[in-house]
């Protein structure tokens, strides 16, 4: 945790200053706006308020009442003066404040700190507050509050400095412990352990790292399968290669011992050169499907030619096994992918249905179109022994030989599995199925390429 720990925390702890300094810089900026407009606001109020005051006691008590108001207090920054300019008090008046206050009476009737009373017996008299007077000093509210540029205070920076501590370890516990669990299952791996389970530590999880450890896991089950199968495969090519080297070893020393049969012996042997050359080239085109390096499946494919040509093999084969073979329907279908590839798979699936057919008994292909779904289905159908239900799955894998495979000759266990790869590697798919009547039917379905 400690390097995520640091990190979480370095940048929490910058954006929590940064934060706080914005705050204090708007807050300063708005105090000192505030301040500047203050103290006019504070003498506009003071200056309505003391010639409301005056006004009052003028004209409900006249002259006599209002120079008692202003005897009695100390707020002498009041004028008052009557129609020929003569303040009520005998102060001396400044001409210039006499006459802006005369002027803005003649403008406004009650503007801001002016106000003019004419009394019932006749006599006007002009209220006004002198501006050079300190009209702020009575109605002061005390001293403003501090400010200044203390942009980081000291209490704001411990309290985030606190919560980025706490934010942060949360954080990296949080997030270090799945890394730890994933790290933990790469060093596994990578010892060649697969069978690990790192999505059990976050199995109540619902975020992004939950769903990587659940990744990884499926990962490692793949892998596990795909080594699993490689090891296997290396089995099965092992033994399919023993037994073609015993039979020549005991050929040769046949031939060694029983110089009149060289010749058979060497034909024996020739025999078991070819099977194990067809062996070791079904193996490289298995291990070129698997590991995907087949090209580009671009080209577009004539099924009707494909077929034609397979048909033509395969009926001569047929009778030549003392077995029938019947073909049926034309799709007039393209297919996108490889004509080779293509011919190689259905023609797999053929030749295992007249190997495994009985004599005098017939092999059936079936071509139809589905145009609802852009598919064309082969359907392969052998009068056979069958396949069990439980391994119909797997006679599409690499070697497998079935339980009622024994009595019948040839074949590696290849021809089948090549057909899948080339199937799905053309985006379609092929399954197999036991007939009522029995036997075993095998059928392709593969997409259909449509010019635009």
């Amino acid at each position: 945790m400690g390097r995520l720990f640091w990190k979480f925390f370095i940048v929490i702890w910058i954006a929590q200053i940064i934060g706080t300094m914005s705050v204090m810089v708007a807050v300063e900026l708005k105090q000192g706006f505030e301040g500047d407009n203050r103290p006019n606001a504070v003498a506009d109020r003071s200056a309505n308020l003391l010639i409301e005051s005056a006004a009052t006691a003028l004209q409900y008590g006249g002259p006599m009442a209002l120079r008692k108001l202003m005897d009695d207090t100390t707020r002498h920054e009041l004028v008052v003066v009557d129609e020929n300019n003569r303040e009520l008090l005998g102060r001396t008046v400044d001409p210039a404040a006499l006459q802006r206050a005369q002027a803005k009476s003649h403008q406004r009737e009650n503007a801001d700190g002016v106000r003019r009373i004419t009394l019932a017996d006749g006599h006007s008299y002009l209220l006004f507050v002198d501006a050079a007077q300190k009209l702020t000093r009575p109605m002061d509210t005390g001293p403003r509050p501090p400010h200044g540029s203390k942009l980081l205070p000291t209490e704001p920076l411990v309290a985030h400095l606190l919560a980025s501590l706490i934010v942060a370890a949360l954080l990296a516990h949080y997030l270090s412990r799945p890394i730890r669990s994933l790290r933990s299952a790469f060093q596994a791996v990578a010892s060649g352990n697969l069978r690990v389970g790192v999505a059990n530590a976050v199995a109540k999880r619902k975020d992004e790292l939950a769903d990587l450890l659940r990744e990884f896991d499926r990962m490692a089950a793949q892998l596990r399968v795909l080594m699993d199968g490689q090891r296997r495969l290396l089995h099965d090519v092992s033994h399919e290669l023993r037994s073609p080297m015993a039979r020549m070893q005991a050929a040769a020393g046949l031939a060694r011992q029983q110089p009149e049969k060289t010749k058979d012996m060497l034909d024996r042997i020739d025999s078991e050169i070819i099977r194990m050359d067809r062996l070791i080239g079904e193996l490289l085109t298995l291990s070129r499907l698997e590991t995907s390096e087949i090209g580009v499946l671009d080209a577009e494919v004539c099924i009707d030619e494909v077929l034609d040509d397979i048909v033509d093999s395969a009926q001569f084969e047929a009778e030549s096994a003392k077995k029938r073979f019947y073909f049926s329907g034309e799709s007039g279908a393209i297919i996108k992918g490889s004509a080779e590839l293509l011919h190689r798979a259905i023609e797999n699936v053929v030749r295992n249905a007249i190997q495994h057919t009985h004599q005098g008994c017939a092999v059936y292909v079936k071509v139809n179109r589905d145009s609802e779904n852009d598919m064309l289905k082969i359907s392969i159908s052998d009068h056979g022994p069958g396949v069990p239900e439980a391994e119909l799955n797997s006679i599409f894998k690499p070697f497998f030989r079935g339980s009622k495979a024994d009595g019948n000759p040839g074949g590696h266990g290849l021809g089948l599995a090549i057909a899948r790869r080339i199937i799905e590697a053309h985006s379609g798919s092929i399954r197999a199925f036991n007939l009522s009547k029995g036997g075993l039917c095998v059928q392709i379905a593969v997409p259909v390429f449509r010019r635009n």
